[in-house]
């Protein structure tokens, strides 16, 4: 539990053995998490989920709304359009550098900058005062969790009585890849599966938050389908983790990669996981 939440939105090991390398080479391999979030943000799939959230979530002018595991920001900027002057949108995030892109994307859009701020901290120590939102919203950070609970128990204490939550996130039990030899893809799963700390954390929402109180409002569902663009380096930090740690060997991970290229030349591709949304309240 006092493992920090992994940086914001992470899609792939690929993007998390990033974020572990040293110091050295820290710039560029910042520049390629910042480059597949936004090609991630792209996805169809990604915006619907994301467009019915904010629905959803119904943010109204005046509100004091987070966005835990904020990234680049995109969401937070949408939240200070929603609130407008009066209100106030955050965004918290543990990596100081994924907050630097966010605060000059922010200056760079001319998002009002009185009700816009982005913080340093954890899912588990929220640095907020109890009570102190009407609406938080958390996607794809669960899934990074080894103690879900806690981060729940940090949201439902830093929501006034009545204020909503809206969680999303993958559930990496139903990702199917296509094509490839389904022994070699099984094997390659496990190793992603094990490695993820909380890797069945879609399904898990609903129970999390009716666990710590709050009252379940509506559900929802998106597979996430990857592009080629998206899919590649997805792919190839999935197979070089498989790769070395034994599960499959280097013809069988050449194997993998040449029937993926293959299939993407003939359009006969599939990668995708499902994500869940879950919208609650606590009771007033």
């Amino acid at each position: 539990m006092d493992e920090p939440i992994s940086r914001a939105q992470q899609l792939s090991f690929h993007v998390d053995a990033l974020n572990r390398e040293p110091a050295e080479g820290a710039d560029e391999a910042m520049a390629m998490l910042v480059g597949l979030l936004d090609l991630q943000a792209q996805l169809p799939s990604i915006q619907r989920i994301r467009r019915w959230g904010h629905e959803v979530l119904a943010v109204g002018q005046g509100e004091r709304v987070l966005d835990i595991g904020s990234g680049t920001g995109s969401e937070v900027r949408e939240f200070a359009e929603r609130v407008g002057p009066d209100g106030e949108a955050v965004g918290v995030d543990p990596n100081p550098a994924m907050l630097a892109v966010a605060r000059e994307r922010t200056a760079a859009a001319g998002t009002q900058a009185g009700c816009v701020e982005f913080v340093e901290g954890s899912a588990y120590r929220l640095p907020f005062a109890d009570g102190h939102f009407d609406a938080v919203r958390c996607e794809r950070v669960y899934q990074h969790l080894d103690d879900p609970d806690a981060a729940t128990a940090e949201i439902a204490r830093v929501l006034h009585p009545g204020g909503r939550v809206l969680l999303i996130d993958s559930d990496w039990h139903t990702a199917i890849l296509h094509p490839g030899d389904t022994d070699v893809v099984r094997r390659l799963s496990d190793v992603m599966l094990a490695a993820t700390p909380n890797p069945a954390s879609g399904r898990r929402l609903r129970g999390l938050l009716a666990a710590a109180g709050f009252v379940i409002d509506d559900m929802g569902s998106e597979a996430v389908i990857w592009e080629p663009e998206t899919l590649r380096p997805f792919f190839a930090g999935m197979g070089e983790t498989a790769r070395d740690s034994g599960a499959i060997t280097q013809q069988e991970h050449e194997n993998l990669v040449a029937t993926m290229d293959a299939g993407i030349a003939a359009g006969d591709y599939h990668l995708s996981v499902t994500m869940f949304a879950v919208l609650a309240h606590l009771p007033q």
